[in-house]
């Protein structure tokens, strides 16, 4: 698995949690993958996904705030 390279956005205890900094977040991969921490909202939303659109057993439908992404959306590259 990939390292950790860093942070897109701000840390959550700048976008208001007040839980100890538990809440979502994004990361950029040392591969260039993302990693996300968000509420798994698989059970809910399996079933909504259009006919072009599977999931292998191994993934995870993952919901983030909007202020998450947004607060992202500077760090996110454009290629």
């Amino acid at each position: 698995m990939s390292q950790i390279v860093r942070r897109l956005g701000v840390a959550p205890r700048y976008r208001g949690s007040t839980g100890g900094g538990t809440c979502p977040d994004i990361f950029e991969l040392a591969d260039g993958s993302f990693a996300v921490i968000g509420t798994d909202a698989t059970d809910s939303l399996d079933s909504q996904l259009p006919e072009d659109a599977a999931r292998a057993d191994y993934e995870r439908i993952v919901v983030i705030t909007r202020e998450t992404l947004i607060k992202a959306k500077a760090d996110i590259p454009d290629a």
